[in-house]
């Protein structure tokens, strides 16, 4: 007997509509370009741009010969669609901001990858990748909003660099969970 579960949850920000080709995945190799944010600017906002990403999770379980067995995949994207600048506002040092964002996704990716793998054999894998996908994603989210709060939206330029630093310290130390 096979079996093929599927689901997916999605972040903060996805819609219904968003397609394959509405998003990029993260890549060390593909920085974010102004052309990437493709979104209507929010003119109420005081900031000058806005990224939104996360981090999507699938799993599928097969049986046979009485012997189950659990795939999953975890990717972070952005949005275009749905991320914003305001031009004429922004530069290079903006667009570093909004990519350290979505390097925040990426590292809780990671995360999420690393916990799986060390629950992929238990029978209550199905529980437990929720749980864990749950509270990583509210990490995420939470960690999002500290960036821009510590940051200032990038304003303050110490706590700005300091954010970079650390980010790009937390993908090399998971970078086994690429």
């Amino acid at each position: 007997m096979k079996i093929v579960l599927w689901i997916t949850l999605w972040f903060l920000g996805w819609h219904p509509s968003v397609s394959e080709d509405e998003k990029i995945q993260w890549s060390a190799e593909k920085l974010l370009t102004w052309d990437d944010f493709r979104g209507v600017p929010n003119e109420a906002e005081e900031f000058v741009a806005s990224t939104n990403s996360g981090i999507s999770f699938a799993f599928s379980y097969k049986e046979a010969n009485g012997q189950g067995k659990f795939n999953y995949t975890v990717l972070s994207n952005f949005y275009p669609l749905l991320s914003w600048y305001k031009s004429g506002s922004v530069s290079s040092y903006i667009l570093q901001h909004e990519q350290t964002h979505f390097d925040i996704s990426e590292w809780h990716a990671r995360k999420l990858r690393r916990a799986l793998f060390l629950i992929k054999d238990s029978p209550d894998f199905r529980r437990l990748s929720e749980e864990k996908y749950h509270s990583i994603e509210l990490e995420r989210r939470q960690m999002q909003l500290l960036y821009d709060k510590e940051s200032d939206h990038s304003n303050n330029k110490e706590h700005e660099y300091q954010w970079r630093a650390f980010v790009a310290q937390q993908l090399k130390e998971y970078e086994d969970w690429k």
